[in-house]
């Protein structure tokens, strides 16, 4: 591989935006070299003039879909997806077919994308009521944590067995990461709504079905669990104002033994949006009131909420073009995700340094992520050139997840992504995509 000099770009990393130039040797950043004077030589040497270089995004909350759903997407396809949007490394969940709920399971999809993902990547392991024994089985060094689905999933994953749920958070040493929606609540309003309605529910019930009420219920037993039995607890995809107070930004990252996650599309959109995006907008939990949305970003920037991730979902649009009763939730956001909160960078709702600290530092705090996400000497060399002032127009032509759609479409960003390096292989750029060197399974200093 030799090494490779990014000269002249603007590293944005730990809270800077500084004039430098980046040394790479093999899949290492060997030194970042600020003195501009310092004569460096390298076996290939690139322009970065006007060019902003982050560290890659770490996203902790993917569903890719196989094995079992691959109509939908692949590890192959929405690998692509994520490196095209300057995301290196993954975190994918169990709710799969088969559910990754055994050892066995969960190291199929690792030989998977062994061969055939070109970003990093980790799996969760599943939780359901009956399988403790294959839970607490799981290596805490080289496996990103563990689900538990407090709200409907596929399969058998809903874990609402009182004495399950104890067990695994009194016992388990590994992150637990949980999906909170209180299934109980959530029937009731379908019920109430269907009673109402029949088959035909309006798409802007969804927050209403899937209310803040129910999501409060259950992901407040979830903290009550992790501060009983002092589990290491990651909340996922938050969608109310109620459930902040929940978190703490009183302490420093590192030192929180709970934390939790905003979504893209829980920062991006409301329930106004419904009239016009409709089903490519239902995920679960629901996107709800512009007073959600508000608080949600007002936590992010005072770290109540520590990391900024996608739910990237996919269905085909055959499915989401079902009626409300039968369009699955979730969408792509994968290849849209950074150029989204650069996009509200440029509106003035947040820096560069706090997209890049919830993007790529926090997730590799948070789970203890080995050399990844940042521009340090010694570290992976998972890293993104971007184009601040390139705008470009979101359509079905140049989408790349499988599904073909997205959420963003008829969107323009003001920013792209112009180069993506992986263990400091180049794998995507405006020509297209580098296949030769597949992603590494990511490690944790557990």
């Amino acid at each position: 591989m030799g090494t490779v000099l990014i000269k002249g770009g603007h590293l944005v990393n730990e809270g800077e935006v500084i004039k430098a130039d980046l040394l790479i040797e093999n899949d290492l950043i060997v030194e970042i070299i600020r003195d501009s004077n310092v004569a460096v030589e390298a076996d290939e040497v690139i322009d970065a003039t006007g060019i902003h270089i982050f560290p890659g995004a770490i996203d902790d909350q993917v569903h890719f879909r196989e094995p079992g759903l691959t109509h939908k997407a692949e590890i192959y396809t929405e690998a692509k997806a994520a490196v095209s949007g300057g995301i290196t490394s993954f975190m994918e969940m169990p709710n799969t077919v088969p559910n990754t709920v055994t050892l066995e399971l969960l190291e199929e999809k690792y030989e998977i994308a062994s061969k055939r993902s070109l970003a990093n990547y980790s799996f969760f392991m599943g939780a359901t009521n009956d399988n403790l024994e294959e839970v607490l089985g799981v290596d805490a060094t080289n496996v990103c944590g563990v689900k538990i689905f407090m709200g409907s999933s596929t399969g058998n994953m809903l874990v609402d067995n009182e004495k399950a749920l104890d067990a695994i958070f009194s016992q388990c040493k590994s992150l637990i990461a949980v999906h909170c929606e209180d299934e109980a609540t959530v029937s009731k309003n379908l019920s109430d709504y269907i009673e109402k309605y029949g088959e035909e529910i309006p798409m802007h019930c969804h927050p209403l079905i899937r209310s803040a009420e129910a999501c409060y219920l259950s992901s407040s037993k979830a903290v009550r669990l992790a501060k009983k039995h002092n589990t290491r607890l990651h909340v996922l995809h938050i969608s109310t104002k109620k459930e902040l107070s929940l978190f703490d930004n009183s302490i420093p990252l590192l030192e929180k033994r709970i934390t939790a996650e905003a979504c893209i599309h829980h920062l991006w959109f409301n329930d106004k949006d419904y009239h016009i995006k409709g089903s490519k907008i239902k995920w679960n939990p629901a996107v709800k009131t512009e007073e959600d949305q508000k608080a949600i970003l007002e936590a992010v920037l005072d770290d109540r909420i520590d990391v900024i991730a996608t739910d990237h979902a996919p269905h085909t649009m055959e499915e989401k073009a079902e009626n409300y009763m039968h369009a699955p939730s979730g969408g792509p956001l994968l290849q849209h995700s950074l150029v989204t909160m650069l996009e509200m960078h440029k509106n003035g709702m947040i820096s560069l340094g706090k997209i890049v600290e919830k993007m790529c530092h926090a997730p590799a705090d948070l789970f203890a992520v080995k050399d990844r996400g940042y521009l340090k000497k010694g570290f992976k060399a998972d890293f993104v050139l971007v184009n601040m002032n390139d705008p470009w127009t979101v359509s079905e032509a140049n989408i790349v997840s499988k599904c073909r759609w997205s959420p963003m479409e008829g969107q323009t960003f003001s920013s792209s992504v112009i180069a993506t390096y992986v263990n400091g292989n180049r794998v995507y750029d405006k020509e297209g995509f580098y296949e030769l060197h597949k992603g590494e399974r990511l490690t944790f200093n557990r």
